[in-house]
This record gives C-alpha cells, sequence and structure tokens, in this order.
C-alpha cells in the first residue's frame, strides 16, 4: 500500500530538486562556468600536462594518503583527549586541555617547522636513532609533516569531542547506569556513537580544512600535489594553468569529502 505513495514522493522530490537546478540566476552561473572553461581550454598553454603528468598523480596520492593517515590517526587520539577534558580527573583534563589550547593557539607551519627542523635535527646527533632501523624513515621529511597534521587535526577535534561527550543526553547513560551496564560497553554503544553523530557536520569540514592545510608541507620538501604545481611553475614560468588544475583537484576531493559525510549522516539518522 505504501509503495506508490513513495513512489509519488520520490518523483516529486526529483521534480523540486531539478527545479531549484533549472532557477534563473543558477542557470546564469553555470553558463559563465561553462563559458570560463572554454576560455580556459582555448586560450590557456596546456601542452606541459604529459611531461609532468606522473609526478603529478604522485604527488596527488601522496596528498591523498597523508590526509587519509593524518585524519583518522588524529581522530583516534581526539576521542581520549576531548574523553579526558569531560570527565576525567584533574591530572587527565589538564594535560589534554593544555595540549589542545598550545595546538589551537599556534601556527600548523610553526608546529611543522618545529618538528622537522628541531626535532628532525636533534636526530642525526644521537648515535643510537642513527643506526637503527627507524633512521632511513627519520631522515625523510614526510614522517613529521604527517605527525605535525596528525597532532593539530587531534587538537582541535579534541576539542570538539568534548563538547560532543558533554552534549549527550545524560539520561541515557544514567539508564544505562542503572541496568548494570559495564562502562565500556555503555560508552562504546551510547555515549561515543551518539557525540560522532552530533559532530559529523564539524567533522566534515575539519577534513576539509585538513585537506586545504597539507600544501603547508611542501615547505619542508615534501613533494605532494602542491608542490608539483609549484615546480612547474618554476620551471615553465606558467602561472594560471597549474594554479587552476590544483583548484579543480582540491574542490572534487573537498567535494568527495563533503558528499561522503553527508551520506554518512544520513545513514547514522536513519538508523537512529
Amino acid at each position: 500500500m505504501g509503495a506508490p505513495g513513495s513512489a509519488v514522493f520520490a518523483g516529486g522530490g526529483q521534480m523540486m530538486g531539478w527545479r531549484s537546478l533549472l532557477q534563473p540566476h543558477r542557470i546564469v552561473l553555470m553558463a559563465l562556468f561553462a563559458g570560463l572553461v572554454v576560455w580556459c581550454a582555448i586560450s590557456l598553454r596546456w601542452d606541459w600536462i604529459p611531461e609532468y603528468a606522473p609526478l603529478a598523480i604522485e604527488g596527488a596520492w601522496r596528498t591523498i594518503w597523508i590526509l587519509v593517515v593524518t585524519t583518522v590517526v588524529g581522530f583516534l587520539l581526539a576521542i581520549p583527549l576531548g574523553l579526558a577534558q569531560a570527565i576525567g580527573p584533574w591530572y587527565l583534563s589538564m594535560p589534554a586541555k593544555t595540549f589542545c589550547t598550545i595546538i589551537r593557539g599556534t601556527p600548523l607551519l610553526l608546529q611543522i617547522w618545529l618538528l622537522y627542523y628541531g626535532l628532525g635535527s636533534l636526530f642525526p646527533q644521537i648515535p643510537w636513532i642513527r643506526g637503527s632501523e627507524l633512521w632511513p624513515y627519520l631522515r625523510q621529511a614526510w614522517p613529521y609533516a604527517v605527525l605535525a597534521l596528525t597532532l593539530s587535526y587531534a587538537g582541535y577535534e579534541g576539542e570538539v569531542m568534548r563538547g560532543a561527550f558533554a552534549g549527550v543526553n545524560k539520561g541515557q547513560l544514567e539508564a544505562a547506569n542503572a541496568f548494570g551496564m559495564p562502562r565500556f560497553t555503555m560508552f562504546r554503544r551510547i555515549w561515543l556513537p551518539q557525540a560522532i553523530r552530533n559532530v559529523l557536520p564539524t567533522l566534515g569540514g575539519e577534513t576539509i580544512l585538513q585537506l586545504k592545510a597539507t600544501p603547508l608541507v611542501a615547505t619542508i620538501t615534501v613533494v605532494e600535489i602542491y608542490a608539483v604545481s609549484s615546480r612547474v611553475r618554476s620551471d615553465l614560468f606558467i602561472v594560471y594553468e597549474p594554479l587552476l588544475l590544483l583548484a579543480l583537484f582540491y574542490m572534487i576531493i573537498a567535494g568527495i569529502i563533503a558528499l561522503l559525510f553527508r551520506r554518512f549522516e544520513l545513514k547514522t539518522g536513519s538508523r537512529l
């Protein structure tokens, strides 16, 4: 009985979507964008792309995996940081709050340089580190870039998770406690899922900001996609073309991130 109504509703939703898309101002914007694309294709120089395509693919891949690793590990660190600030004793909450305050109060570029030029310059002076199996990695730049971006994401999201944990309805936690549910089970099944669901839009926005922060690692010789565009500009003295492609790359990745988080929001919302 409900299928015809749902089909009509879906069809009506699609019709409303097309109507909103075909509004006059959006048609004008799409026409201007199409004209800009045609002008760029005709007027600008693109013959350098085949030569730099392998390096650009490598740089794009490095940007993506740095983004994924730093956001995943950073969020795993943000959970205990937020929990310690929300309910932890003072000897746990104070270090967590101090860490988040320092990370949020200093520029990310400064953090990257302190780790690379500071900590990275100390390791060569320690004999047992130079002779260890970690030295081939510690002598490169990317571990310091990953560490800096991870700590930065953890610091910002630790504060976000603090508010998320504090915002969960305490009545549910008290009811679970009254039924004798173990604390870890209560955290895993009630507290953490609801806290994450409440901050999903914020996490999506912070992940996009993390993507926009990845070009800073080029300052310590990590060859990601921004460094590739800079190399094209320095080698061929071409300015606009690599920057336009770079902007297109970031827009596509940011759109994918926003879409994934939006689908995750809808999925978790329907389950709850």
